[in-house]
C-alpha cells in the first residue's frame, strides 16, 4: 500500500512539477484526503491559482490549514501569505504572524524574511525593531541599522 502512495506521490508532484496541473490534481487529491502533507499542499495551490481547477479559495484553504497543521513548513508560510493579502481568508496581520513564525522557526528564509518586515514595519504585530534584526539575520541578511527616528542608537 505504501509503495502506491509513494508512487502516486512521485507521479503527481511529477505532473505537478511539469505543470499538467489537472493531471496532478486527479493524482495528489486521494492523497490530500489521506492526509499526506506534501499532497495537501499541492493541492492547495491548484485550488488558490486555478491550476487544472476552478480557482476555489475554499478549499485552496481547507488543503493548505490541512497541511500548515501538519507542520509543512511551506504550507506555513503560503496560509501566512494568505491571511496577509486576504486571499482565500480575511485578512489578518496578527494570523500571518502566526504562521510565519511558525514556518520562520523551521528555518524557512522567506518566512523568516517576511516576518523581519512585519516586526520592522509594525504590520500585524507590534513594532520591534530588535525583533526585526534577529529575524533578518537568522534569514542571511545583514539586518538594518538602527534608525535615528527610534531612538535606538547604532553600534560603533
Amino acid at each position: 500500500m505504501f509503495e502506491n502512495h509513494d508512487m502516486n506521490l512521485t507521479s503527481g508532484i511529477a505532473a505537478f512539477e511539469a505543470k499538467h496541473f489537472a493531471r496532478a490534481l486527479q493524482l495528489l487529491t486521494p492523497l490530500a484526503q489521506q492526509g499526506d502533507a506534501d499532497a495537501q499542499y499541492r493541492v492547495a495551490i491548484m485550488y488558490q491559482n486555478g491550476l487544472g481547477a476552478v480557482r476555489n479559495e475554499a478549499m485552496a484553504e481547507k488543503w493548505m490549514r490541512a497541511a500548515a497543521d501538519q507542520g509543512h513548513a511551506l504550507a506555513q508560510h503560503g496560509l501566512g501569505f494568505m491571511y496577509l493579502e486576504g486571499d482565500c481568508v480575511d485578512k489578518s496581520g496578527a494570523q500571518a504572524a502566526s504562521w510565519f513564525r511558525r514556518a520562520a522557526e523551521q528555518g524557512l528564509a522567506g518566512s523568516q524574511t517576511t516576518l523581519a518586515n512585519m516586526y520592522e514595519h509594525g504590520e500585524g504585530v507590534a513594532k520591534d525593531l530588535e525583533e526585526a534584526r534577529k529575524w533578518y539575520k537568522m534569514a542571511g541578511f545583514d539586518p538594518p541599522p538602527p534608525s535615528p527616528a527610534s531612538g535606538e542608537e547604532a553600534d560603533s
